[in-house]
């Protein structure tokens, strides 16, 4: 008896332990999904309670973004050494796995002229999006109109947008492509080109503002490209501009590259841009809103919010540092035509909605992050500087946090302090269940990411979505045999210690021995196929 109380008192101290990485804490209201997130090698999908779903493994570092496809396949950027051109966030190479984790293309973009970076984005048709920068010359910097005094690395980088169409296992076609320096204004020269008024041109970039550059050749740092399928248009955001861009992905290339043109009739040109109109000379440093912001994209369809844009707002530069989630509602006369009055800055004066910390300070990351809609109206939200994520509800309560267990160093143990200096993650991304990738899938969870992962801080019975319902284990406490009795057939059981440690395994069976263990609390790991159920038992 004294050993049954025991046993309790303990059960209770490790259902209040408090983990130090992986999840922190769940509630019911958080949404059941799939978490997708890269870090160093590896790529992860975990689900709710941090345990693995699958593992992609690359021979690359991550080149940042990475996207799960329909079909099942990773398609991931890589980072490709290249000396040349060097800044945060730079990649080199693409990657696309299939589910088991074989290589089955690759794409390297990467000389001493241009480079991927960041982000890259699969479209419905197949083809890729890929971000890069190419280099320009000192000579052809100043015939832009470039003030040759804020040229202190002797060139500039042009952000480009390229479509890959991939042929065979490491080729690919350009079928589309955009570049921004066709696109540009200055009014520093009027014996160069470019030369205009630039107030008066606010679908043109001046090429002579730096906002956080200093005047580097990585001038721009574009961070992101997203897709909306419905409007045909491509979100982009500059981090040194603190800005946002949309352009028109109907166009040639031919009309890409110039001012007419595509459905929208504007070329290449930006058709709405948003965060500091100063960059265009409608404003002033107080009205600015963004600063160094990631990962802007539309709020799909069918969601809380949709065709909204959602992105994280990193605060950075900013008097009081913090960060926000922005939800952005640009005005519009149809459908992709963005409203603008001559000689003002383009709408909304302020963000739709708006999320941050009570107490501001306390939520920061100064780069990297994202943010995203859910379908059941939550928010997924990472603090990419620090590997943390957590959900939030409508009433910005936070329903789950997790912190990123794989640092540069490797995998962290449960307990350790988390290494914030080396578990960083450019941005996540939760799928529904019933995403189509999953179709026909192994689901079975494996172990957390973490070492001797405590899985008691999880509450996975209180998630309604893909668990064993109307099942009994008998008797708990247990002195030798324990059964199971479901109306499910039961695949596999398996048997943690409170180190998160396998002791036992049975396969296909309602019955399991487990005298051999010493006395004291086990997990019970009960799998019916892609549904799985955790009890908590006590061996006396």
């Amino acid at each position: 008896m004294r050993l049954i109380y025991l046993a309790i008192l303990l059960l209770n101290i490790s259902l209040n332990a408090q983990n130090t990485i992986g999840v922190l804490s769940i509630s019911e209201d958080s949404f059941n999904g799939y978490t997708l997130f890269t870090a160093q090698t590896e790529t992860y999908l975990i689900n709710n309670c941090g345990e693995v779903i699958n593992q992609w493994s690359s021979e690359y570092q991550s080149g940042k973004s990475v996207y799960l496809l329909k079909n099942g396949n990773l398609l991931r950027a890589a980072k490709f050494d290249n000396s040349n051109i060097n800044f945060g966030g730079v990649g080199g190479r693409i990657e696309l796995f299939d589910w088991e984790g074989n290589l089955t293309w690759e794409y390297n973009y990467s000389t001493d002229q241009f480079r991927q970076h960041h982000d890259i984005f699969p479209l419905p048709n197949g083809n890729i999006l890929m971000l890069a920068v190419t280099v320009v010359n000192k000579t052809n910097a100043i015939q832009l109109g470039r003030n040759p005094a804020n040229l202190p690395e002797d060139e500039l980088y042009n952000e480009q947008i390229l479509e890959l169409e991939p042929i065979g296992t490491n080729s690919a076609n350009v079928v589309w492509e955009w570049n921004i320096i066709d696109h540009l204004i200055q009014d520093f020269d009027n014996s160069k080109d470019n030369f205009g008024i630039i107030s008066e041109n606010p679908q043109l970039i001046d090429v002579n503002f730096l906002g956080l550059s200093n005047g580097n050749a990585n001038w721009l740092h574009v961070n992101s490209i997203q897709y909306n399928a419905q409007l045909d248009q491509i979100i982009l955001s500059t981090r040194h501009f603190n800005e946002i861009y949309i352009i028109d992905h109907s166009t040639t290339t031919q009309e890409s590259s110039t001012h007419l043109g595509g459905i929208y009739g504007k070329g290449g040109d930006i058709l709405y841009r948003w965060g500091n109109p100063i960059t265009y000379k409608q404003g002033t440093n107080t009205d600015q809103k963004l600063y160094g912001q990631h990962y802007p994209h539309w709020i799909p369809q069918g969601f809380t919010d949709e065709d909204k844009i959602i992105l994280f707002n990193n605060g950075f530069n900013r008097d009081t540092q913090f960060s926000e989630v922005n939800i952005l509602n640009p005005p519009t006369d149809s459908p992709g035509f963005y409203s603008y009055t001559v000689n003002t800055a383009f709408g909304p004066e302020n963000p739709f909605f708006i999320y941050t910390n009570p107490v501001t300070t306390d939520f920061y990351s100064p780069i990297l992050s994202s943010a995203q809609r859910l379908q059941n109206g939550n928010t997924l939200i990472c603090e990419g500087a620090s590997g943390h994520f957590f959900e939030i509800d409508s009433n910005n309560t936070i329903v789950w946090q997790y912190i990123n267990p794989a640092g540069g160093s490797g995998i962290m143990s449960q307990g350790d302090n988390p290494d914030f200096s080396a578990n960083s993650i450019f941005r996540v991304k939760k799928y529904a269940p019933e995403y189509a990738a999953f179709n026909g899938k192994d689901l079975t969870p494996g172990l957390p990411i973490e070492i001797n992962p405590d899985l008691s801080n999880c509450d996975v019975l209180s998630i309604k979505e893909n668990l064993i319902t109307d099942i009994k284990i008998f008797p708990n406490p247990v002195e030798n045999l324990i059964s199971i009795k479901s109306k499910e057939k039961i695949s596999k059981i398996e048997v943690f210690n409170l180190f998160g440690k396998i002791v036992h395994r049975n396969t296909n069976k309602n019955r399991i021995n487990i005298s051999d263990l010493t006395s004291g609390i086990y997990i019970l790991k009960i799998h019916s196929f892609n549904k799985v159920v955790y009890k908590k038992i006590i061996k006396t």
